[in-house]
């Protein structure tokens, strides 16, 4: 028995409203973060030709600061902003050590 055979056709509608709008969010985020790191990659080609570290504590601490800052403004828990944006850190980070290291990244 499926949602549609016990609740009204009105909120089916509008449940399936709703996620259409949340499915656009979520093609909006990816298409985002691939637009990110397509900077990052370049930001970690910079690094590795000037033999730079492929982190920079100082900057992330600042960022980390920002988008918290960011997230209480937009009535998102910091703590949740931070995560992300430290998933997102760690995983550029690793980019740019394999970039440092000569290996190739595949987008």
């Amino acid at each position: 028995m499926g949602m549609a055979d016990t609740t009204p056709a009105h909120a089916v509608e509008r449940l399936n409203s709703i996620r259409e709008s949340i499915d656009n969010i979520d093609a909006a985020l990816v298409h985002l973060l691939a637009e990110r790191f397509k900077f990052t990659q370049s930001v970690g080609v910079l690094k590795a030709d000037a033999g730079m570290p492929p982190s920079d504590p100082e900057r992330e601490k600042v960022q980390i600061r920002r988008l918290r800052a960011l997230a209480a403004e937009s009535h998102l828990d910091p703590a949740f902003a931070e995560k992300f944006l430290n998933f997102i850190v760690a995983e550029v980070i690793h980019h740019h050590e394999r970039i440092a290291s000569g290996d190739e990244i595949v987008p």
